[in-house]
């Protein structure tokens, strides 16, 4: 028994904690993998089960929905009936709809698969992150296992592309889906015996109303702002996310009446938790409206097929693995806010790169922009997550960590929302059409890059080649755009940074020694 005062130290982790971090980075890469393989599978995908328009775009996003959807509901989920359980529940799931997705022989069952992936997906990405919590009590080691959980994560973005391009050239489209059923089965196998249970023995039932609240919040909201970025601002666009935000704010309120509510607004009263979801949401905005320019540019302007592609992609991804690798050590060296005021900042100069891009300036220039971002925001999410992790007590860690999935999952859809409307708006306004173009051609050009790109295959040589350097040109120049916004936004957050996660000092509590000595003065 401690009968000294002192607050002992908390316990390492052994290896049955390391052996189980090894088990949960495989579905962490799994799940992010699945996020963009694909895409280049579309294309195989379509010559076979030939869907309409809607049902194409049905297909692609629906995974991505679900995932926003139900984080909430499912984070908290797992802090009532247990991570593990809730984790091992989800890797069924994933399994079984991941065989049903390879096999799909209709659209219809296809789209169905994509949503069950979508949510048993959202049942593990916040109970990955809560267990991480669970079985690393010290905080070095939670930070270097958070560090490699993120790092998983990147690493099947990176690899994504190119695992896909190979399997796509060796096998059918439904072979993508397939890389998911060893590893649930691995994670099944191996759960039970290395991860520890955990759940909130005081929490209440599950409001089945909030949960329908949230759907109805998020799904509406996520779906405007995904339509705005392909289609432009539209009345039917803006009501989807006035309609999310209506309910949003019933939400809210509902949460603040309940005892046990699905989502605990008082963590939000911790301002550096605060602070931290907000650059989270932020950066995770500007970086996914310059990755989705990012990835045009690579295929539309710089002419690249997407494996081509997905191999450029992996220089910028292989840096940000490595410092995120090595930032709990950069942590340790430097004070919290120089550290993500100095990540915003690498960023931002990273972003600016991009903005002197030209359309006939190749990959090269382009990748090493993005790779000096990806090397300023690397240290970012490790330690923004690291925060919200650690400054919630053990019982509120899923709840914690899906907010802070889904603000990231936000601060992207918001960042390809307005930073695409953005990029679309100078292209239209920049793009000069050639003399003698017919007017459906010059119409499709006038709508995007991709359309110019099919309307100058049907016209004769030289005029179908002007038609597409004037539409790439004036696509870069959107990409100058977005670029310096998203360089003059990004130095505004190290500002920030330096403000909202400076460490208040606090006086120690005296000695017993001290105590004593103080009292003697006074009697005296």
């Amino acid at each position: 028994m401690n009968t000294t005062g002192e607050t002992l130290p908390p316990p390492k982790a052994t290896s049955r904690e390391w052996i189980g971090l090894a088990v949960l980075a495989l579905p962490t890469l799994l799940l992010s993998l699945d996020l963009s393989v694909l895409y280049l599978a579309l294309p195989q995908l379509s010559a076979d089960l030939r869907p309409s328009s809607t049902q194409t775009l049905w297909i692609l996003d629906s995974y991505g929905f679900m995932i926003a959807g139900f984080l909430v509901t499912m984070g908290t989920l797992g802090d009532r009936i247990g991570r593990r359980k809730l984790l091992l529940i989800g890797a069924a799931a994933f399994g079984v709809a991941s065989l049903a997705a390879a096999y799909a022989t209709s659209p219809e069952m296809l789209i169905a698969a994509r949503v069950l992936l979508g949510v048993a997906g959202a049942t593990q990405m916040p109970s990955l992150l809560a267990l991480i919590g669970n079985m690393f009590k010290d905080a070095k080691q939670r930070s270097f296992a958070i560090a490699t959980w993120m790092s998983c994560f990147m690493g099947g973005m990176a690899v994504g592309p190119v695992i896909g391009g190979f399997l796509l050239e060796n096998f059918w489209w439904g072979s993508v889906f397939l890389i998911g059923v060893p590893v649930m089965v691995v994670l099944l196998v191996a759960g039970p015996f290395l991860l520890p249970e955990y759940k909130d023995g005081s929490a209440g039932r599950v409001d089945l109303i909030s949960v329908a609240l949230s759907l109805l919040a998020i799904l509406p909201f996520i779906y405007g702002l995904k339509e705005i970025a392909k289609t432009g601002v539209q009345v039917s666009h803006v009501a989807a996310i006035a309609v999310g935000l209506a309910f949003g704010a019933v939400f809210v309120r509902r949460q603040r009446r309940l005892k046990d509510p699905l989502l605990d607004l008082r963590l939000f009263g911790n301002r550096t938790f605060t602070a931290a979801l907000t650059s989270m949401s932020l950066g995770a905005g500007i970086m996914g409206g310059v990755m989705f320019l990012f990835n045009q540019y690579l295929q539309m302007v710089a002419g690249l097929s997407p494996l081509e592609a997905g191999l450029w992609m992996v220089p910028p991804s292989v840096f940000m693995i490595t410092i995120t690798q090595i930032t709990p050590a950069i942590a340790r060296a430097m004070r919290r806010d120089h550290l993500i005021a100095t990540g915003f900042a690498l960023a931002a100069v990273g972003i600016f790169i991009l903005a002197q891009v030209e359309a006939d300036s190749g990959p090269l220039m382009l990748v090493a922009g993005m790779t000096v971002t990806a090397m300023g925001m690397a240290p970012l999410g490790m330690v923004c997550t690291d925060i919200v992790i650690g400054s919630v007590p053990p019982e509120k860690a899923g709840s914690a960590s899906s907010m802070s999935e889904t603000s990231a999952e936000f601060g992207i859809a918001m960042g390809v929302a307005v930073f695409g409307s953005l990029a679309t708006a100078v292209y239209r306004g920049g793009i000069d059409i050639p003399e003698g173009t017919p007017d459906a051609a010059a119409a499709a050009a006038r709508e995007s890059l991709p359309g110019a790109a099919e309307a100058a295959k049907d016209l004769p040589g030289q005029l179908g080649a002007g038609l597409l350097d004037t539409a790439r040109e004036a696509f870069t120049s959107g990409l100058g755009v977005v670029a310096t916004v998203g360089a003059i936004v990004m130095v505004g957050l190290a500002a920030l940074g330096l403000v909202m996660f400076r460490e208040r000092k606090t006086t120690p509590e005296p000695t017993a020694e001290q105590q004593d000595r103080e009292t003697e003065l006074v009697n005296a």
